[in-house]
């Protein structure tokens, strides 16, 4: 399996820099107020709406004290460096190969879509290699560590994990077998990257996915990732109750489709945006239809809870955000003291 190495932040961040942290990641309990786009406010005690079997309905939802974390996932779209790895690039070929001047100014697009996002945890994907996903990090002192899951193709498009604190542990799944309905066995389409932080004291767990595309469709595929990223995750999160655990990505189904029933099948994940209209959570645009196709899923153990209503799908155009197609998907998360 490739190298699935954290890298450190490798200049000493000044006193700015770890004040910028605290006041955007370590929030007190009440009043939260991030970028009005972006911001709920959300005081303990306050009401809010709940989904309970897929009716709202007006509840008392306490919001309990600890500290907030907001996690973020995004597809930036075809993030290619200057390297043809395929030997097969540009044109109508699958691996693009832009000259260096597009290349930074491609990267400075997307850091300033993620820094928007102010979120402490970041999962992307569509991200080439660690040369790119590098480009990035230098572009977000904020999120000093960072992680490629390298399926090791030459071309291929992976997942990652931008943090503001620091990663412990890493880990891939992509070596396991999965079964597709039919019988037939597969794989994950790329790495299902798990990576372990601390926070201040505390484990934060999240999982950085993207399910098999549409094109050239396998449904029977990402059906089979889905029921094994429920065990996955599910597995971890009861081997540390006390953490926080998330699972955010391109799944590349909506709400009601057989992957996501499977991820939501017995309740022990919660898709977080349940509690949002559909206005606020569609991600993706195809020929007109909007679909929520990325998502985010809470375990549920006794590592932290959901803040009610603070699910954002992010976009800067009709289409997505930072020149991608797709919105960035993001909310907020309390600590259990």
């Amino acid at each position: 399996m490739p190298s699935l190495t954290p890298r450190p932040f490798l200049r000493s961040p000044g006193r700015n820099f770890v004040a910028g942290l605290l006041l955007a990641f370590l929030v007190p309990p009440g009043c939260y107020v991030g970028r009005e786009d972006l911001g709920n406010v959300n005081r303990p005690g306050t009401s809010c709406r709940a989904v309970t079997c897929g009716e709202e309905e007006e509840v008392e939802v306490p919001i309990p004290d600890g500290r907030r974390v907001r996690i973020a996932a995004y597809n930036v779209r075809r993030l290619f460096d200057t390297v043809c790895d395929s030997g097969a690039c540009g044109g109508s070929n699958y691996e693009e190969l832009p000259s260096p001047t597009s290349f930074t100014l491609r990267a400075s697009q997307v850091a300033g879509a993620i820094a928007s996002l102010e979120a402490g945890v970041v999962m992307v994907e569509e991200v080439e290699t660690e040369d790119a996903l590098e480009a990035l990090r230098e572009r977000l002192p904020g999120l000093p560590w960072a992680v490629l899951g390298e399926t090791g193709s030459p071309g291929s498009v992976d997942v990652g994990v931008l943090s503001a604190w620091p990663i412990t542990e890493v880990r891939g799944h992509r070596d396991q077998v999965l079964r597709r309905p039919d019988g037939s066995t597969t794989t994950f389409a790329r790495e299902l990257l798990e990576v372990h932080l601390d926070v201040e004291g505390t484990r934060v767990i999240v999982f950085a996915a993207h399910f098999k595309a549409k094109s050239n469709d396998d449904p029977g595929r990402r059906l089979a990732e889905a029921r094994a990223a429920h065990a996955i995750v599910t597995a971890v999160a009861a081997a540390h109750p006390r953490a926080l655990v998330v699972l955010g990505g391109d799944l590349n189904d909506e709400p009601g489709s057989p992957p996501l029933e499977a991820l939501e099948l017995d309740g022990a994940l919660l898709r977080v945006a349940r509690d949002r209209p559909a206005g606020a959570v569609w991600t993706y645009s195809y020929s007109g239809d909007l679909q929520a196709i990325d998502h985010l899923l809470l375990a549920r153990n006794a590592g932290g809870v959901y803040l009610p209503e603070s699910f954002r799908a992010v976009r800067d155009s009709s289409r997505g955000l930072g020149g991608s197609d797709h919105a960035a998907v993001v909310a907020d998360f309390v600590l259990t003291p």
